[in-house]
């Protein structure tokens, strides 16, 4: 089971980041088609700028049942770039920094590209991967995810926008520099954080 439960929902009691309105349910939203799950052939890898240069992979059975794996669970708000959060939501998974503990990256890294099918990515800070609440979800409010919301595995990035959170994760890589993902070339902010309205790269600090 969970060994903690970190919560980032509704900061400040119900305030919902600038440009942002509530919506109800949980709004589908990707780019591409849902692809299929094929359990002998998925695996998730953590490559790149290791410390010790190498790789690791889990196949699906490993991630399922890997005690070195711990889950947790994290209740907190979904925000799209479009202009709508959707709150409450309830994710069950693997904490994306139990990664970094068992793979630990190099000294020189600043960045992951969390990779997913179809070679979708996107380009995060290592301190957002690291957050207590970014999870590796498997399910979410006590359901396994759908096709539709990222089934097998979905990367949630809670507090920055809904692009940052990679359905159908399949790798991630360490970088020791920034590196665009698949909206960020194509003009999303390559942060992404709601509460100061970074959507667009036009926005970026000097």
């Amino acid at each position: 089971m969970c060994d903690h439960r970190p919560t980032a929902s509704d900061r400040d009691g119900g305030e919902l980041p600038p440009g942002q309105r509530r919506v109800r349910g949980w709004p589908v939203s990707h780019y591409g088609p849902v692809p299929t799950f094929r359990p002998d052939r998925w695996d998730l890898r953590v490559y790149g700028a290791t410390a010790d240069a190498g790789a690791r992979a889990w196949s699906w059975p490993e991630f399922g049942s890997s005690p070195a794996l711990p889950r947790v669970t994290v209740v907190a708000d979904l925000h799209c770039a479009a202009g709508v959060t959707s709150t409450g939501h309830e994710w069950f998974g693997v904490p994306a920094a139990a990664l970094l503990e068992l793979v630990p990256p190099a000294a020189s890294v600043t960045h992951v590209m969390a990779w997913a099918e179809y070679g979708y990515s996107a380009t995060l800070r290592l301190e957002d991967f690291a957050a207590a609440t970014t999870v590796l979800a498997t399910h979410h409010g006590g359901e396994v995810l759908t096709a539709e919301h990222g089934f097998p595995l979905r990367l949630v990035v809670p507090h920055l926008y809904g692009y940052k959170s990679a359905k159908w994760l399949r790798a991630v890589e360490y970088l020791s520099e920034e590196r665009r993902g698949f909206w960020e070339e194509r003009g999303y902010h390559p942060v992404g954080d709601p509460w100061r309205a970074q959507r667009y790269a036009h926005g970026e600090d000097a």
